[in-house]
């Protein structure tokens, strides 16, 4: 069977049983009313429709309006064609239309209303009655009434459900729009993890590595650099697990919480430092005028760091120069440059993610990232970076 595209959802059997309750008990009092008109002695088919065939077809009519939500001009007009051969179903027109109204299309509703004026302007003659109809005007004006105070009250109901549905809509609309944002913030955190966890570990994991390979290959070292190089492998793996043991506690801590410091320019020293002990041939030149940034310093010493791991993994034995230089207003620039492996070594599988974050860091700092091999050797990691200068600095 065909609905009507424009059917509502069936309420609830509460909200149901009230609404035709109410219909019920308005069609009794127009029933009683009408009843209380009939001329004393009053008799003859009319009298006898108004007991048995009146109650009949008002409780038709309401057993109809069950599937009004459904079927709603359908069933309207039927009630309200019915309830001219019945007063009882007076109650079940009225809510018909007020169910019709809800919906507020004025083509159908405007029929469904004038047909109820119609039908209450006939059934006033439908029973005999003690006294003579009123003028026409007047029979006209109180149904006109009743009917548009109905019709009103309809238009109301529907445009509060239209309310409430565009709000749920709303909210619903709200809640994938948090939940996407939601997504994305956990892919953005993810992402940032990675490159924490690769800025963190691949660099002493990465010495830690070079120097096990170079006992490997080194059978002949005297005891004494065995015994520092062991050393070192020890202490690099301690300070990797008290790295990643910070990280660890900084994913597990409350968002409230303040983060641990970060790297800044006055690391590079101990950075640059520890490359050194660990055998690689370091050369920094510093050259900054005031202090830059937090978020342009930290992503410096990322540079450099990475740079260090990459040149103590792919280039062992190579000369390394570090230059740092900048001041505000000409930007930042750091470039590391190795002289390209001066030994062939086995080197730890490389992940291909480092220069990767690398280059996202850079990016979201706002600047550029250049890394390539030279023409005679060796690997260049360039990039500059924004200063911007401060307000009242000279």
């Amino acid at each position: 069977m065909i609905t009507d595209a424009g059917a509502q959802p069936p309420l609830r059997p509460w909200g149901e049983a009230w609404r035709l309750l109410a219909a019920a008990a308005l069609g009794v009092l127009l029933w009683v009313i009408t009843a209380a008109q009939l001329p004393v002695g009053a008799s003859g088919p009319r009298v006898e429709w108004m007991i048995t065939g009146d109650p009949l077809i008002a409780l038709v009519c309401l057993i109809a309006l069950l599937w009004r939500r459904r079927f709603p001009v359908v069933i309207a007009i039927a009630v309200i064609l019915a309830s001219t051969a019945s007063v009882l179903a007076g109650g079940a027109s009225l809510l018909a239309l007020c169910s019709l109204a809800t919906r507020r299309r004025p083509a159908e509703t405007a029929v469904a209303a004038v047909l109820s004026v119609v039908t209450a302007v006939l059934v006033v003659d439908l029973y005999p009655a003690r006294e003579t109809p009123g003028p026409l005007w007047l029979m006209i004006s109180l149904p006109t009434l009743l009917v548009g105070i109905v019709v009103a009250v309809g238009a109301a109901i529907g445009a509060r459900r239209e309310e409430v549905r565009s709000l749920r809509e709303r909210v619903e609309s709200a809640e994938r729009e948090q939940a996407a944002r939601a997504a994305e913030a956990r892919i953005v955190e993810r992402h940032r993890i990675a490159r924490e966890m690769h800025d963190v570990l691949a660099h002493r994991v990465s010495l830690v590595a070079m120097q096990a390979g170079v006992l490997g290959h080194r059978p002949d070292l005297p005891a004494e650099q065995v015994a520092e190089l062991a050393r070192g492998i020890a202490d690099g793996s301690h300070q990797a697990l008290e790295e990643l043991r910070d990280v660890l506690g900084v994913l597990r801590a409350d968002p409230d919480e303040l983060e641990p410091p970060q790297p800044s320019l006055a690391d590079l020293p101990a950075l640059v430092a520890d490359a050194r002990a660990l055998g690689l041939a370091v050369t920094m030149e510093l050259s900054t005028e005031g202090e830059p940034p937090d978020a342009i310093a930290r992503t410096v010493y990322r540079i450099v760091q990475e740079g260090l791991t990459n040149a103590g993994k792919h280039a062992p034995g190579a000369d390394v120069v570090v230059t740092v230089e900048g001041r505000p207003g000409d930007g930042m620039r750091a470039t590391i440059r190795d002289s390209g492996a001066a030994r062939a070594i086995a080197g730890p599988p490389a992940s291909g993610f480092g220069l990767l974050g690398l280059a996202e860091r850079v990016e979201l700092a706002g600047g550029e990232l250049d890394h390539h091999a030279e023409p005679g050797g060796g690997f260049v990691l360039a990039a500059r970076l924004p200063w911007p200068v401060r307000e009242g600095s000279e």
